[in-house]
């Protein structure tokens, strides 16, 4: 799978992306969003990007069948000991633009900091529409670096990054928004600082954390976007 991006944070150290999981939207506001568009109970959901694959208990405890779909192997194994005694659960080591399952497959669709820039995702939207049944959902969950404070930290971490060009991307392919205010929350400061250093290059970590000084969390904005099939 020469055409999958590398996600540096996770990849490289899966220990501390754990304890971001944890600490991201403690209140479950983006499940209370998704749930109200559509809810996954008894239904067959695929999570594309899975990772270690975190979430696919949360799905796994009312849907019918629930497929995690992670290219890289390391993070798929991790998934499956996860998911080990989940008998309504499994993992393909495949990529977004090729998943190894016959046509209208599913009826919810997870993505999870997996399409971050749009352009560039359309082969993975693709084979979005091949995957999805009639009457399915697709949700995708990505930074809205345009407010919060960790919008700003995104935003002078990535000064080319052009929030309003991956709006009109979604847009364009039909895809509807729900701009949601979450947080990201730590238990200790040991935790904030570890990991804001996999998220940020050494030298906008340490300015983050100098500006930050005795802070374990701060506010967060997303946009979760979602599309009808």
């Amino acid at each position: 799978m020469t055409d999958i991006i590398p996600s540096p944070n996770i990849w490289e150290t899966p220990d501390v992306y754990e304890v971001e999981n944890r600490g991201v939207d403690r209140d479950h506001v983006i499940e209370s969003a998704m749930r109200s568009i559509a809810d996954w109970a008894g239904r067959d959901v695929v999570d594309i990007g899975c990772g270690t694959g975190f979430h696919l208990p949360l799905f796994a405890s009312t849907a019918r069948s629930v497929v995690g779909v992670e290219p890289h192997p390391p993070l798929a194994s991790l998934a499956r000991q996860r998911i080990s005694g989940m008998p309504q659960c499994s993992v393909l080591e495949d990529g977004a633009a090729a998943i190894g399952v016959p046509d209208a497959s599913f009826d919810v669709a997870h993505a999870r900091w997996s399409y971050f820039f749009g352009p560039g995702a359309e082969p993975g939207l693709a084979e979005l529409s091949r995957v999805m049944r009639p009457g399915g959902t697709a949700f995708v969950i990505d930074n809205d670096a345009t407010r919060s404070t960790f919008g700003a930290w995104f935003r002078r971490a990535l000064p080319h990054y052009d929030a309003r060009a991956v709006e009109r991307f979604w847009e364009r392919h039909g895809w509807q928004r729900e701009r949601l205010d979450i947080r990201w929350d730590f238990d200790s400061r040991e935790d904030f600082e570890a990991v804001v250093g996999i998220e940020f290059s050494p030298s906008e970590a340490d300015l983050i954390l100098a500006e930050h000084p005795d802070a374990t969390g701060v506010d967060y904005a997303v946009n979760l976007w979602w599309r009808h099939y």
